[in-house]
């Protein structure tokens, strides 16, 4: 008999960072779940899914994942240690996995209120400038020091550009304390100039 004949549930893993893996074969027995797989991860704190053909769905809290590599004829896979998760818990747990989303204002809601905050640099110009203000310090001739204060100085106006309501007074403020030369103060003018 294979061991694979005994995998007659199927189960998605919902992970901490927002991954779901779908359609896993898997024994789910109580306090253990079984599956016969060694190419996805499964870590503690991951959630199981379980939908059964009543069309109940169960939800179980990963304690350990019990992960087991292959020995002669037992194929490498887990046998989890689980936490079956009352409907209360399981709707507060999946609610408390982070998403992280990238890209122009992308949002992820799912039954939540969204209280997520974009930050969207709207001109590329800027994000080209603050490149440039980078490699003109570099072909400076400035000691290790002074370059890397040079660009301490530029990650804090990169910052600032990049926040909510950026301050042209402290941008030129760091402006004006990084080394003068002619090419790092017309940048330095033409990023004052995006800011609004």
């Amino acid at each position: 008999m294979s061991f694979d004949s005994l995998l007659t549930d199927t189960i998605s893993v919902l992970k901490k960072t927002g991954e779901n893996i779908e359609s896993i074969k898997a024994s789910v027995q109580k306090g253990k779940i079984f599956i016969q797989r060694s190419d996805i991860l499964i870590e503690s704190g991951d959630l199981i899914r379980r939908t059964m053909s009543n069309g109940a769905t169960e939800t179980y809290e990963v304690i350990d994942p019990g992960f087991h590599e292959q020995f002669h004829g037992i194929p490498a896979g887990y046998q989890m240690n689980v936490k079956n998760l009352g409907l209360p818990e399981a709707e507060k747990a999946v609610q408390s996995i982070t998403y992280n989303i990238s890209g122009t204002n992308n949002r992820v809601n799912q039954n939540s209120t969204d209280n997520s905050v974009n930050i969207n640099v709207q001109n590329q110009d800027l994000q080209e400038h603050l490149e440039a203000l980078k490699a003109e310090i570099t072909k400076l001739d400035l000691s290790p020091e002074q370059e890397k204060e040079s660009f301490e100085v530029i990650d804090a106006i990169e910052s600032q550009v990049l926040s909510e309501s950026p301050s042209k007074v402290v941008v030129k403020t760091l402006l004006n304390s990084l080394p003068y030369a002619g090419s790092i103060a017309s940048i330095g003018s033409f990023i004052l100039s995006l800011l609004v």
